[in-house]
């Protein structure tokens, strides 16, 4: 099972591709960022985004896409601008797979260090770990893409319980 993790951003859009099968470590096939440049309007990024998630899906044909839920406690036009984007990933998605599923930060730190407070290098050592990798991905959005993508993998036994 091939599966997409989204880690969602106006600025920078973090995504992760892992491969699954049962009886097996998860693979890590790819990550990185779909980025925007701050002085370009929003509707110009929003379209540089959908651009972007649609090449991610194409290139790898996900059969499940994983992305995370927002959560902010201060900046608000922040929040808002990061809500238009993760909008249309979800759109894209749900365009392009059709299977989509969401988790709270809480919930991924949970299912990667087995405790929701954990702190985002722990939750990068858990991504090189459970990846098998040299080094922790860089940057920071595409290690909680793939933190997002292993999630998944590690729920998605429990049915539809976080779908979309």
């Amino acid at each position: 099972m091939i599966i997409v993790g989204f880690d969602p951003g106006i600025a920078t859009l973090g995504y992760g591709v892992i491969k699954t099968e049962k009886r097996k470590k998860p693979e890590m096939l790819d990550y990185g960022i779909v980025s925007t440049p701050k002085e370009e309007n929003i509707a110009v990024r929003l379209a540089m985004i959908e651009k972007g998630v649609k090449q991610i899906i194409d290139k790898y044909k996900p059969d499940e896409i994983a992305i995370e839920e927002l959560f902010f406690a201060k900046n608000v036009k922040t929040a808002i601008a990061v809500a238009h984007a993760r909008g249309v990933v979800l759109l894209t998605c749900i365009k392009e797979c059709g299977r989509i599923y969401e988790y709270t930060p809480l919930q991924i730190k949970q299912a990667l260090t087995g405790y929701g407070r954990a702190e985002k290098k722990q939750i990068q050592a858990m991504v090189k770990m459970f990846l098998n990798l040299k080094a922790i991905p860089k940057p920071d959005d595409a290690a909680d893409a793939l933190a997002v993508a292993l999630t998944h993998a590690q729920t998605n036994k429990l049915g539809g319980l976080f779908s979309i």
